[in-house]
């Protein structure tokens, strides 16, 4: 349910942020919209991020991120945390843009 709800909440957001995932890193945790474990297996991870360097392959809710140095431009703001039961989401970095995206769990 929480992940529903977490999917839903990002898809809304997401149509009136342009679809575009610019994503900022926060050094404290009240200032993040969303945090976020990141775990070592693929296996595990609720969605599997792609860093692109480029801010325009970004698009969409899909799992390609483009890491913004400025929390102004961020759509979203994120803040690691070093424990899973803490984290909104379980993410993977992935080296492949195809990997990218939602399990399907």
């Amino acid at each position: 349910m929480k992940i529903f709800i977490l999917v839903t909440s990002l898809i809304f957001l997401g149509f009136f942020k342009a679809f575009t995932q610019q994503v900022y890193i926060c050094e404290h945790k009240t200032e993040a919209d969303i945090k976020v474990f990141l775990s070592e297996y693929k296996s595990e991870a609720t969605l599997k991020v792609y860093v692109t360097k480029y801010k325009s392959e970004a698009k969409g809710i899909r799992g390609i991120w483009y890491l913004t140095q400025y929390k102004s431009e961020a759509d979203w703001k994120i803040f690691f945390t070093k424990y899973k039961n803490e984290a909104d989401i379980v993410i993977y970095y992935t080296k492949y843009k195809s990997e990218a995206g939602w399990s399907k769990k």
